[in-house]
This record gives C-alpha cells, sequence and structure tokens, in this order.
C-alpha cells in the first residue's frame, strides 16, 4: 500500500528545524545543502508526487505547493530545488513513455533527484532554445549548453529542455555522471546562493529512445502544467515571506528597543510596531490562501471530465497568476519591512538578515507578475483567456 501524502507533509514539517539550522552561514559560505536535501529525500519529500499507480503517495499540486512553501520558510533555497524536480516528474507523468516513469519513479522513490536544463543566455528571449535533441541509431544525442540550471550540482537526474530535427521540443532525461555532461558550479546571483544551480554543457550525450518527451502537448494542453510550475515558484514567494516575517518578529523579541516616544518597555510592545507586523501578517496571509486556492483549481483539472477540462485549466491558471503576484508583493514587503521592524541592529552584517531580502528579490525575477498582471486584466475586462504554456 502506498504511503499517503499527508504522512509526507508531516515528516516535512518535522524536518524544518533541521532545514533552518545553519541556513544564514550556507549563505554567506555558499555551502550546498547537501546534507538538508538528503534527510529531506529519505523523508519522501520528493517523492509526494509520485502517482499511486506507480507506487507513491499520490499528492498533487496541494501537496506540491505544501512542500514548497514550508522549505521556503525555513530555507528557499532548498525550496527552489524541488520546483524543477515536481515539474518534471509532471511531464514524465503526462508524456513520459512506460520505461521511463517505470525507471524513474521508481528511482525518485528511493530518494534520487530531478534538476533541470533549461535556460539558456543566447537566445533572443528566454524562450528560444539552441540546444539540440537528435534522434540516432535508436536513442537519442544531446548537444548544448544551459545556465542557472537549479538542483543540478546535487541532482541524480538532469531534464534537458531542447529542438530535435524538425524544430519540435524535447525533453531529454540524462542520469547525472552520463559520458559527455558536464556542470559547472558557477552561479553568482546575489540571492538564493545555495540552491545548487550551474552551467552545464551537453557534448554528444547518449539517452535511450524512451528517455526522451515530447513537450509541446502537455505545456499546451489542458493539463494546468504551466500553472503547476508556477505555483511553485509562488510557493517558494510566500514562505521567503512567511519565514522572514517570523525572524524579524524573533529579532524584535529578542534584541529590538522600543522608540522613545512610544512609552513602552519592550520595542514588542509598541503600538506602531505592532500595528505594521498586522499589515505584513495580511499580505502574507493573503498570499497563503490564494496559494490554497491556486492548488486546489490546479488538482481540480486533473479530476475534471473533458466538457468542463478547458474552462477549469484557465481557471487554474488565473488563480496562479493572483497567488504569484500577491506572493511576489508579500516576499518583497516583508523582507524590506524586516530592517524598519528590527531598527539599526538588525542591519549588522553579521546577522545575515539581509539574505531574506536578496533571496526574495533574486527568486521574484523569475516569470515577472507584470505578465501575470496583463493576463489577470485582459481576463476581468475582455473574457479573454491566458495562453497556455509553462509560464502560466
Amino acid at each position: 500500500m502506498s504511503e499517503s501524502a499527508a504522512a509526507v507533509l508531516e515528516r516535512v514539517a518535522a524536518l524544518l528545524p533541521e532545514v533552518a539550522s545553519g541556513a544564514a552561514e550556507r549563505d554567506r559560505s555558499r555551502t550546498l545543502p547537501r546534507h538538508q536535501l538528503d534527510l529531506l529525500s529519505s523523508a519522501g519529500a520528493f517523492s509526494v508526487t509520485i502517482p499511486v499507480a506507480d507506487g507513491g503517495p499520490g499528492g498533487g499540486a496541494a501537496e506540491a505547493f505544501e512542500v514548497v512553501r514550508l522549505l521556503a520558510t525555513a530555507d528557499p533555497n532548498v525550496a527552489q530545488i524541488p520546483q524543477s524536480h515536481f515539474a518534471y516528474l509532471r511531464l514524465a507523468a503526462h508524456a513520459g513513455s512506460a520505461a521511463l516513469r517505470d525507471e524513474l519513479f521508481g528511482a525518485v522513490l528511493t530518494g534520487e533527484r530531478v534538476a533541470n536544463a533549461q535556460s539558456e543566455r543566447t537566445g533572443r528571449t528566454v524562450a528560444d532554445q539552441a540546444t539540440r535533441i537528435r534522434h540516432v541509431d535508436g536513442g537519442a544525442v544531446v548537444d548544448g549548453r544551459k545556465f542557472y540550471c537549479t538542483g543540478s550540482l546535487t541532482a541524480d537526474w538532469i531534464a534537458v529542455l531542447g529542438r530535435d530535427e524538425a524544430d519540435v521540443e524535447q525533453v531529454g532525461f540524462v542520469r547525472a555522471g552520463t559520458s559527455g555532461l558536464t556542470i559547472v558550479d558557477d552561479w553568482t546571483g546575489m540571492g538564493q546562493r545555495t540552491t545548487a544551480s550551474g552551467t552545464i554543457t551537453f557534448e554528444g550525450v547518449r539517452i535511450p529512445r524512451s528517455h526522451v518527451v515530447p513537450r509541446a502537448e502537455t505545456v499546451a494542453g489542458p493539463h494546468a502544467y504551466g500553472a503547476f510550475a508556477q505555483g511553485l515558484h509562488a510557493a517558494i514567494d510566500a514562505g521567503i515571506a512567511r519565514g522572514a516575517l517570523q525572524d524579524a518578529a524573533a529579532f524584535v523579541r529578542s534584541s529590538s528597543r522600543p522608540w522613545f516616544e512610544a512609552g513602552v518597555d519592550r520595542a514588542e510592545d509598541d503600538p506602531l510596531l505592532v500595528q505594521r507586523f498586522g499589515e505584513l501578517e495580511v499580505d502574507v496571509r493573503a498570499a497563503e490562501s490564494a496559494l490554497l486556492v491556486a492548488a486546489g483549481a490546479v488538482d481540480a483539472v486533473a479530476r475534471a471530465t473533458r466538457d468542463v477540462v478547458d474552462d477549469l485549466a484557465r481557471e487554474a491558471s488565473l488563480q496562479v497568476a493572483a497567488a504569484k503576484v500577491l506572493a511576489d508583493r508579500a516576499a518583497l514587503a516583508v523582507t524590506s519591512a524586516l530592517f524598519e521592524l528590527g531598527g539599526t541592529r538588525s542591519s549588522d552584517d553579521g546577522l545575515n538578515l539581509h539574505r531574506h531580502w536578496r533571496n526574495a528579490r533574486t527568486h521574484t525575477l523569475h516569470d515577472p507578475v507584470r505578465w501575470k498582471l496583463q493576463h489577470l486584466g485582459r481576463w476581468a475586462v475582455a473574457g479573454t483567456p491566458p495562453p497556455r504554456g509553462p509560464q502560466l
């Protein structure tokens, strides 16, 4: 009998203190969270979405979003690593061969992890792909160069996006250590510094034909694939907001002095400070609530009958877009206000509280929310449904 997804969530929640421990120092020294990731793999965190039919817990968007949100409250670097993992497992579930699903899902159930190799620096836009996945001799060969490959330095599988001979998008699932695959530890972002991201070069990398998955049908179909992937990003930002607010409150209780005009003995009794915390709590709760609604909308698509699936897929994209806007705003607001709340002492570089803002500012650059607002606005004004794609 498959273990329940609820049991996995309980174990993840129990591991949060271990994930949070040392996060500030890992950021400072750019030490990758290998130990934390291995603990989470052993706890089944990365296998929570494996279908019951394949021996997994059968969790959906609700469970995947919650795993990521919980982890982001403790260390958003750790939380970003399962984002691509869950997204590409979903692609394999929708469009992968039976052989790939058997091998990949079985490996994930033993604790293995999937990383992405998607972005490139040479295209006119981030959607352009120069990497090639050519079908040869009953298999395929991958050639190309990828950047910002989140999780790749600690992954067991690399999901690489490229185009075939007909210029059709394909995803190749490559085992780490395959000949011709080289990963360089060169991520230098100011935030999300320990997401195990690197540059990957593929030089004549051979993979079985069964490990090549067509991407277009899943992304463009009524599967809420893009909404699922974007919801995971919203979960990271909502978690960053909650974690930063918790740290701000802890700092105020332990270290802040009250402003003399407040006439109180403790900073936490300053009514203006309490008011500001209340405003930020509303922002964070709004983001968390929207994320729950969005997860339910994405999961509804998987249960839908053919006559309503298009409508539900549209609604899932809109709900996730709204959740992402709210999470983006909450993460940036709280991580900036943290210093306003904590006072001058909170800016001490030794505390490394600025990592919260650096993480939020870096991660919220992913898929800009101004385009989420465009799609929401077009729907509100003219009833124009959002496009289907990996970003919505």
